[in-house]
């Protein structure tokens, strides 16, 4: 990091007034906002230090969230001390294991068996300070989708769209968004996915939670079991999505007359309104955040929403543009082009 950069001096001052000058900080990495997180060393004790600017991503809610999440037993970072001005909190260390980087067709069931079984906890928590979680409402969702309109068909392939091809796209949209509305609403995550899951001695630990919303049910298990990072075959993923079905009667979430066929669309249909709005956001943070990353996970985005959306005739229309006008444009190749392009700039 370098010494000129103000917001690492001032984190750097931070750190030294808090925990003693013999401190030592060294970044680990930034995620997919505007935030950067640091290890420190202090005496025989690790902390993540987190750098959040206050006039981009306020560290309120996460705070909020995080002991929330303490409260309920769930294993989240603890916030050991916070400068909410300047954005910077110090907290408990997880370590560097990422779920992701462990799973293997061997033992995916187990892990995400042990994830869905945290999913049921996660959903009680629905308000955080005594203020209940933002409603992932109608126009919620179609803020979300808009991203994809916005930032991959327009900014990144500059596409024209006549009144027509605009239509069935928003008619497309309709059914994504009554899909949600006809779910029961918990408390969700809105990230879970095995990169924001961390293997902590043994336990999984959860991160990245301060945009949990009151939600759709199926939301977070689809972000799970359908990861926009890593695509499992079906013979995983069908099981694990019957045991989230069936965990959710259980506790008496979803109703007894919603039978599997319901919940597989619900869960269908929402997976594909998260990769329409993941493949929108991966364009956004190449072009406005200057990360680049991100675009190499698109053509997987793009693949589930064609592959899901061929099942239900409803989405046939939506489905051969995108095969059409769409998917060529994010091959590797091309991405690959563009990232160089962008990384060079």
């Amino acid at each position: 990091m370098p010494l000129s950069d103000p917001r690492f001096l001032a984190l750097n001052s931070w750190i030294a007034r808090t925990l003693g000058d013999e401190a030592q900080i060294a970044l680990i990495s930034g995620d997919a906002s505007f935030r950067r997180y640091y290890r420190v060393k202090c005496s025989n004790q690790t902390f993540i230090a987190m750098d959040s600017p206050p006039d981009l991503v306020p560290v309120a809610p996460f705070i909020a969230l995080a002991n929330a999440y303490c409260d309920h037993g769930i294993l989240a970072p603890e916030v050991k001390a916070a400068d909410m001005a300047q954005g910077f909190l110090l907290l408990s260390d997880l370590g560097d294991t990422q779920l992701l980087e462990v799973l293997t067709l061997d033992n995916v069931g187990h892990h995400y068996g042990k994830a869905l079984g945290l999913l049921d906890e996660i959903q009680t928590i629905t308000s955080s300070a005594g203020q209940p979680l933002p409603d992932y409402d109608d126009a919620f969702v179609l803020r979300e989708l808009n991203i994809f309109v916005e930032w991959l068909l327009e900014h990144h392939l500059q596409l024209s769209l006549d009144s027509q091809t605009r239509q069935m796209i928003y008619d497309c949209f309709g059914l994504l968004i009554d899909n949600v509305a006809q779910q029961p609403k918990v408390g969700m995550h809105r990230d879970y996915h095995s990169r924001n899951l961390m293997l902590c001695d043994g336990k999984l630990a959860v991160i990245d939670f301060q945009d949990a919303v009151l939600g759709p049910i199926t939301y977070d298990a689809v972000s799970l079991l359908r990861d926009c990072y890593v695509r499992w075959p079906n013979a995983v993923v069908e099981p694990l999505l019957e045991l989230h079905y069936k965990q959710a009667r259980a506790l008496g979430r979803i109703g007894n007359k919603v039978d599997l066929a319901q919940y597989r669309r619900w869960f269908d249909l929402m997976g594909m309104q998260r990769h329409l709005k993941a493949a929108g956001i991966f364009c956004r943070l190449n072009y406005r955040d200057g990360k680049p990353g991100y675009l190499k996970d698109i053509p997987l985005t793009l693949d589930y929403v064609c592959d899901i959306g061929a099942k239900y005739p409803e989405f046939e229309p939506f489905v051969a543009w995108l095969r059409c006008e769409v998917v060529p444009h994010m091959t590797s190749d091309k991405l690959s082009q563009l990232t160089s392009k962008s990384e060079a700039q």
